[in-house]
């Protein structure tokens, strides 16, 4: 029986005009265009200096600035307030005035990220500088680095030493096509046969929920699997970068993280009566699961109460775990926590997903 139910859905996925194009299209966008843009890296940020001294060393630092690839010289003001002008009107982001052999350092704060690393790059050129050598090292010779030549002090990078954010980003966004396909789409594709009234002809059957469930599911999880191939595929092609660790673990953690968001898509779409209220439902939990995550940003930076929820998250252990295997070359003993707790809370979704479903005999 379930063969054929096999048959009907891929065959509606095939007759579908939309659904295989954004099937194929959608993970390449991801893997070949997001990794550039999702960077916190600060760069670009534009310098407005006020040099009062007019000085040789004043000058060796407005070509530092000039030729640092974080920064962009938008040139010399007369004054300081000139200088604030354009802060105010978001045509500078940093003002550095030089006065009496002295450096003021003003940031925009609107954006505060941008503001704090911005000043601490600037501050990491002018720091030497204002060192009793004066910017000189021991042989003499100027020295001002970029913020990622700075490891001294016995820092060691143990892994992703180039400190590529793309090596961060690229686990994550696989995490994330397995959300959106597996999640999203077995929703959507019950809620719409409930609109069309074609469900009710399956629930007059003698197929069982748990046949019925898993002939909605399988073909989803088969074509996350796919992408998530597709996805390692593009990340060794279009970016040098390999997973470190066994690649069955990849491919472990997905399929977990695959049974839960398709569960979790089957409950919802369980107690929705339109495709539109299904979608606005599966997005408003789906952004909450991503954005306490620790996919974007630490979860320890997160106050208490918000950090407690990472403990029923499984994006979290997804994220965590993925991230260990694939950046660290972690092995099965570094993730066993995550795996575990990943498999409780799937199962348990996908009990509910079953227990949820109606079916009219």
């Amino acid at each position: 029986m379930i063969k054929y139910l096999l048959q009907k859905e891929f065959l509606q996925i095939r007759r579908n005009s939309f659904m295989p194009k954004i099937i194929f299209i959608f993970p390449i966008m991801v893997m070949c265009v997001m990794p550039w843009v999702m960077n916190q890296e600060v760069k670009n940020i534009r310098v407005d200096v006020v040099d009062i001294d007019r000085t040789t060393q004043s000058q060796q630092l407005l070509h530092q600035i000039e030729h640092s690839n974080y920064f962009i010289f938008n040139g010399q003001k007369a004054t300081y307030q000139e200088a604030l002008r354009d802060i105010e009107t978001a045509q500078a982001d940093i003002i550095l005035e030089i006065r009496d052999g002295r450096y003021l350092i003003a940031a925009n704060a609107v954006n505060g990220t941008k503001g704090s690393i911005g000043s601490s790059y600037l501050t990491q050129i002018v720091a030497p500088l204002s060192s009793p050598h004066g910017g000189k090292s021991d042989s003499g010779n100027s020295y001002i680095s970029s913020p990622k030549e700075r490891t001294g002090g016995g820092l060691l990078i143990l892994y992703n030493k180039g400190q590529n954010y793309k090596v961060f980003m690229i686990p994550a966004l696989m995490g994330i096509l397995m959300m959106m396909l597996c999640g999203f789409l077995p929703a959507l594709n019950i809620v719409g046969e409930k609109e069309k009234g074609t469900i009710e002809q399956i629930n007059v059957t003698p197929v069982s929920k748990w046949i019925f469930i898993l002939a909605k599911l399988i073909p989803y999880w088969l074509i996350g699997l796919l992408v998530l191939t597709v996805c390692l595929l593009l990340s060794w092609a279009v970016y040098g970068i390999t997973c470190q660790g066994p690649l069955w673990l990849v491919y472990l953690l997905a399929i977990l993280l695959a049974l839960f968001f398709s569960s979790f898509g089957l409950i919802i779409s369980n107690y929705s009566d339109t495709m539109q209220q299904a979608m606005l439902v599966m997005w408003f939990f789906v952004v909450c699961l991503m954005l306490l995550s620790g996919l974007f940003t630490p979860t320890r930076s997160m106050p208490s109460w918000a950090y407690l929820t990472t403990y029923v998250n499984p994006m979290h252990y997804f994220i965590d775990a993925i991230r260990t295997v694939f950046v660290r070359g972690g092995t099965f003993q570094h993730i066993a926590y995550q795996v575990y707790a990943l498999f409780a809370i799937s199962f348990f979704m996908a009990f509910w997903a079953v227990r949820s479903y109606r079916k009219n005999n």
